[in-house]
C-alpha cells in the first residue's frame, strides 16, 4: 500500500522542512472515509481530485478503496509530481489515474476531494465546474489550512450546494463538506472576457480564473505588441508562457500567414488562450499546449519566439 509519508514534491523544490503532504490532505481523507461508513458504503468505482499538489489525494485516495481517481490540478509541476510518484510508489495504479480539464474532472462523480484554493475566484469557478458536471446528489470533501482559510469560502459553496458542514479543526486544518447541488445557483462568471485594442487591431481575451493577469493586457504585454518588428518573413511563431493568450491572438490576426505554437505552465492559461483563439476565430492557427518549456519542440526548430517574461509562481508575484 502507498505510504503518504513517501510522497516527492519532485520536480518542485525540495528541502528538508518542505513537504509533499500536510495535515489538510489526510484531513480530507478522513473526512470522506467517515461519510462513506457512516452510510456503510466502500469507497467509489471513480473520485474526482482538484488541486492536488504531490498526489496525497488522488493515491490516498486509492489506497483507501477507490477504483478509479480523475484528477485537475492547474500546475505542471505538480501534474508531473503526481505522476512520478505513482510511477515510484505505486506503478500498479498507473492505469487508474486519469488527467482531466477542469469542466470535465467532476463528470457523472458522486465524490470529490479538492484542495481548497487560496482565491475565492478560483474556488468558484471550480465549484461551478463540480456543479455543473456531477451528479445533482455530489459530495465536495474541500480541505485547507486554517490560515489559508476564511468565511468567504463558506459562501462560495453555500451559494452552489444546499448543505455545507465545517468540520472540527485538526491539527491547523479544516473540511468544509458541500452537497446537493442547487437549482438556483448563480451562473459561472467564467471564462471572463474583455476587448482590447492595440496599434488599431481589436480582439478579445477570455481568461479562467486562474489565469495570471485575468482578461486583461498589462502594461508590459501592451508595450511589445506596439513594437513587434515586421512578421512577414516567418511562418511560425512561439508563444513562450502564453498566459491569456494576448501575443498569440494579436500576432494570428494581424499577420495570417502565421502559425502560433503556445503554451504555459497552468492549464488554465492554456484553456483560456484556446478561449480566446475561438473568440477571434483564429483557432484553426493557435495550438495551445501544456509544457516545460519548449520541451515539445525540436531542435532549431523556430525562427520566432515571443516572451513576456514570468514573474509569478502562480497568483504570487515573485
Amino acid at each position: 500500500m502507498c505510504q503518504l509519508a513517501q510522497l516527492s514534491r519532485w520536480p518542485d523544490v525540495q528541502a528538508q522542512n518542505l513537504f509533499a503532504v500536510d495535515a489538510a490532505d489526510r484531513l480530507v481523507l478522513d473526512t470522506c472515509a467517515g461519510a462513506l461508513a457512516e452510510h456503510g458504503a466502500p469507497w467509489p468505482e471513480s473520485v474526482a481530485v482538484i488541486g492536488d499538489h504531490y498526489g496525497a489525494l488522488a493515491l490516498g485516495a486509492l489506497a483507501r478503496g477507490a477504483g478509479r481517481v480523475r484528477v485537475f490540478t492547474d500546475a505542471l509541476t505538480s501534474r508531473r509530481a503526481i505522476e512520478n510518484n505513482l510511477a515510484a510508489l505505486a506503478p500498479q495504479w498507473s492505469g487508474r489515474v486519469e488527467f482531466a480539464a477542469l469542466a470535465e474532472v467532476a463528470r457523472g462523480a458522486g465524490h470529490v476531494l479538492l484542495n481548497l484554493p487560496r482565491g475565492l475566484d478560483v474556488l468558484a469557478e471550480q465549484a461551478d465546474a463540480i456543479a455543473a458536471a456531477a451528479g445533482p446528489a455530489v459530495q465536495v470533501f474541500a480541505g485547507g489550512r486554517i490560515k489559508h482559510m476564511n468565511r468567504s469560502m463558506n459562501q462560495v459553496l453555500a451559494e452552489r450546494f444546499a448543505q455545507l458542514d465545517v468540520s472540527l479543526a485538526r491539527q491547523k486544518s479544516r473540511v468544509l463538506t458541500a452537497s446537493g447541488v442547487l437549482d438556483n445557483r448563480p451562473a459561472s462568471r467564467y471564462p471572463q472576457r474583455a476587448s482590447h485594442r492595440v496599434n488599431g487591431t481589436s480582439f478579445t481575451l477570455a481568461a479562467g480564473a486562474a489565469t495570471f493577469g485575468a482578461a486583461r493586457l498589462d502594461p508590459g504585454t501592451r508595450l511589445l505588441l506596439e513594437h513587434l518588428p515586421d512578421l512577414s518573413g516567418h511562418r511560425t511563431l512561439v508563444d513562450l508562457a502564453c498566459g491569456n493568450g494576448s501575443i498569440g491572438i494579436y500576432a494570428a490576426l494581424t499577420h495570417p500567414q502565421l502559425r502560433i505554437a503556445a503554451c504555459d505552465h497552468s492549464a488554465s492559461a492554456v484553456a483560456s488562450t484556446l478561449a480566446a483563439a475561438r473568440a477571434n476565430h483564429v483557432e484553426d492557427r493557435i495550438d495551445a499546449v501544456q509544457d516545460d518549456a519548449l520541451s515539445r519542440l525540436p531542435e532549431a526548430s523556430a525562427t520566432l519566439i515571443t516572451l513576456n517574461p514570468p514573474f509569478h509562481i502562480g497568483n504570487t508575484v515573485t
